[in-house]
């Protein structure tokens, strides 16, 4: 029915433990990088769906996934022979000013499984309280687990790194929740999400022990992370840490740049939310840029400030970078090394993102004047109110023998279908000077658009399909969740069978709840 599960729980077996065990009312925990924690029944669980790619990485059949067995583990009801449930502590900048302990308040690891040589954390998130919970409840609604569930998936075969989700549960329970902290609270289906990753550890792992002047437990923590995830950066040592906080800060880059160039905001990247392997993680008030625009945040909570809009995502990352050399200089007692680090970052971020926005425009020859190019082009597409995807990906019709002096109506018709409102003159403008770039270019049409296709996504977890979902899935019909799952497998493609998924965002979406901006709130 299933591969034998082997788990070796080296989170739990190498790092210091809480020692209240199975407690889980709210407290204060020092010295320690976790506390063991039991799931919380729920009353009646059922399976909305599960990723079958997921399922293979961990050796799970398909009978397995199935079976009531599952079902009972990644609902929180019972635990597997050699599981073993925690819940980790760590702290974290929220919104730029240091929030203190925060820990996992929602999630419940049930350890670590070894498969094919590979180590894969599993992770229940709304299995219950923990000592990390605050005055939450520990729970999770559905519509938020639909969200993460689709979104981790679709993420991972956009090609961008992240967590991933194997299962999504009912629990047959009712949870309470304000959505928009209006006190409006209502009674939402509950659901847990099963979160798949080689580790969960983030910034704020290490940023909890600087600010509790601990460095004997955090070398404890940056040793067992030096050893495992990030070897080829030699023995511990300050030379080893500065190798691998350089390493963090260009899989960070690289995780940027698949947020930027695929449309994807995250909504609330504090510290606590950055993953320590440069993974997308902690998938909460998430959105996809509709109309481009840089100054647009999906979160309710910075709608104000927009300290995480789309535009803004790759300095907020370089200011959590900072916190975390701040962190980690106990160790390195030399800022030098890490600032050379943290500028490495930034380099890597400007040269690599220059490249993608050329790339995503179809120029691979090189032009001096293609930084104005790009610039006039970010321009144009506030000024028209653009959709960011359709736009990506319609640009690869247009032909090199098009005439830069040819009608305006002729020079749009390739990306028509991406404009919400009536063209400006800025766009038509750089549609010429496009056009006329393209002249440049050896490749010929055909080609030029196959690379173009397999940069620029078709298909993107808009919000308002991710609501249409939620919305089927809470009145018991969860069928648009497993088309909307096989669609994303396959977002570079052209699906024509699919192609109602491809349009922009309707009218009656662009200022619904859901559809246009979300809370915190899960």
């Amino acid at each position: 029915m299933v591969r034998k599960m082997e788990f070796h729980n080296r989170y739990c077996a190498e790092l210091p433990q809480d020692p209240k065990q199975y407690i889980n009312h709210n407290r204060q925990v020092h010295e320690a990088c976790y506390s063991l924690v039991k799931p919380t029944p729920v009353s009646n669980p059922s399976l909305v769906v599960y990723a079958k790619e997921v399922a293979e990485l961990l050796g799970l059949d398909e009978d397995f996934c199935y079976s009531q067995k599952f079902l009972d583990a990644f609902s929180g009801n019972s635990l597997l022979n050699g599981m073993m449930s925690y819940a980790s502590c760590y702290g974290g900048h929220q919104f730029g000013n240091w929030a203190g302990q925060l820990g996992d308040g929602r999630a419940i690891s049930l350890g670590e499984l070894l498969h094919n040589k590979h180590s894969w954390e599993l992770q229940l998130k709304g299995a219950g309280p923990t000592p990390y919970s605050r005055m939450g409840d520990g729970r999770a609604v559905l519509r938020s687990s639909i969200r993460e569930f689709l979104c981790s998936e679709t993420m991972h075969h956009l090609g961008i790194p992240t967590t991933r989700a194997l299962s999504l549960v009912r629990t047959g329970d009712r949870v309470y929740r304000d959505m928009f902290y209006n006190g409006d609270t209502r009674a939402e289906p509950g659901a847990i999400v099963c979160r798949v990753a080689p580790s969960f550890l983030r910034f704020g792992n290490f940023e909890l022990f600087y600010a509790r002047r601990d460095p004997k437990n955090q070398k404890v923590l940056l040793d067992f992370l030096l050893r495992h995830y990030y070897p080829e950066c030699g023995e511990p040592s300050k030379e080893a840490y500065v190798k691998m906080f350089k390493t963090i800060c260009e899989r960070t880059a690289e995780m940027i740049l698949g947020w930027m160039r695929v449309g994807f905001v995250h909504g609330v990247m504090n510290t606590d939310n950055m993953s320590i392997l440069g993974l997308t993680i902690d998938y909460g008030p998430y959105g996809w840029i509709d109309n481009y625009d840089p100054g647009w945040t999906p979160n309710t909570t910075d709608s104000g400030q927009r300290r995480y809009a789309f535009g803004q995502q790759p300095s907020v990352a370089l200011w959590n970078l900072e916190r975390l050399a701040n962190a980690w200089y106990a160790q390195i007692e030399d800022s030098k090394p890490l600032e050379e680090c943290l500028q490495h970052y930034v380099d890597h971020f400007e040269r690599e993102y220059h490249i993608v926005r050329k790339q995503k425009i179809g120029l691979h020859t090189v032009d001096e004047k293609d930084t104005e190019l790009l610039l006039e082009l970010n321009r144009a597409l506030q000024s028209t109110e653009v959709d960011m995807t359709i736009f990506f990906r319609q640009l690869a019709n247009c032909s090199k023998e098009t005439d830069v002096r040819a009608p305006e109506e002729e020079l749009l018709a390739p990306i028509r279908d991406a404009l919400y409102k009536k063209s400006t003159p800025e766009l038509v403008l750089w549609l010429r000077r496009y056009q006329k770039r393209l002249q440049q270019e050896k490749y010929t049409n055909a080609e030029r658009k196959a690379h173009m296709n397999r940069i620029n996504p078709k298909y993107v977890l808009r919000n308002y399909l991710a609501q249409m979902a939620i919305e089927k899935s809470e009145e018991g019909d969860d069928s648009l969740v497993h088309t909307l799952l096989d669609v994303m497998r396959n977002p570079y493609d052209e699906q024509p069978e699919h192609e109602e998924f491809a349009q922009k965002r309707p009218e009656w979406a662009r200022n619904k709840a859901g559809c246009s901006t979300l809370s915190c709130s899960s």
